[in-house]
């Protein structure tokens, strides 16, 4: 029988597995998540990096298809979006948190957005993941000052929810001058939104790891956020292998 609860609970089972074949697990571990009606979640969770990739078609372009403006420097663009009002997260934001590091940098390490303290501080990185983000960049001998750390959404979003497709599209042409602007040789992107985001794809975080990828012409890692080390710690092992590769990558690179 449909109604049959033994038979219930075998099709939420299934729809748990499929979430977690599809890379969704990461959703529980990495932050707290504003919980939703299941009837409603299953569905919405599926399709949203979906929406995401679809949303990027257009990346590094403003509205009407005219190509976004360039600067000079970082801090003359800083100067110029600062005051951005293009999503809704402009309304609710404490500071604008544009990013932090080495404007010359050969790495650059971005993450999907602010949370409580950034928003508070306007820096990157600067809770207890950005606490364990230190941690990892001085067991590989980097440091803030040698490396660059951006968000994908400028501004924290809500009860730190996911960033919505709308939101990122909106950010992303500044993600994509700050680049331009630091030419990084590697780029590692930590988690899963900034992973797939970034690659456009929804290929879940770790079939994307221990592989090179390439973003903007720049050679690029994908590991786990800080935030999911902290919930999971099982994934410092991994964790620690990806940096490791980071570090033998940038020494090739940088060794003549």
């Amino acid at each position: 029988m449909k109604n049959d609860p033994a038979n219930i609970a075998k099709l939420l089972r299934r729809a748990v597995q499929s979430q977690v074949e599809m890379g969704m697990g990461e959703l529980i571990v990495e932050r707290p998540r504003q919980t939703a009606p299941v009837d409603e979640n299953i569905t919405a969770r599926m399709n949203q990096t979906k929406r995401v990739v679809q949303a990027f078609n257009a990346i590094g372009t403003n509205s009407g298809g005219k190509l976004a403006k360039t600067y000079t420097s970082l801090k003359s663009h800083y100067e110029a979006i600062c005051n951005c009002q293009k999503c809704s997260l402009g309304a609710t934001r404490n500071k604008f948190v544009y990013g932090v590091g080495n404007v010359n940098a050969d790495v650059m390490f971005i993450g999907e957005g602010p949370g409580a303290k950034e928003d508070e501080l306007g820096e990157p990185f600067v809770g207890r993941a950005g606490q364990l983000l230190d941690k990892i960049l001085a067991a590989i001998e980097f440091n803030r000052d040698n490396v660059y750390i951006a968000n994908i959404v400028k501004c924290r979003p809500p009860g730190n929810r996911d960033p919505q497709p709308d939101e990122m599209e909106a950010c992303f042409p500044y993600l994509n001058e700050q680049i331009r602007l630091i030419k990084p040789k590697l780029i590692c992107c930590l988690g899963r939104i900034a992973a797939q985001a970034i690659l456009q794809t929804n290929t879940p975080l770790a079939k994307l790891r221990n592989v090179w990828h390439e973003y903007q012409g720049v050679e690029t890692l994908v590991t786990y956020h800080p935030a999911a080390l902290l919930r999971f710690p099982a994934y410092k092992k991994e964790t620690w292998a990806d940096v490791q590769k980071l570090r033998a990558r940038y020494d090739e690179l940088t060794e003549n």
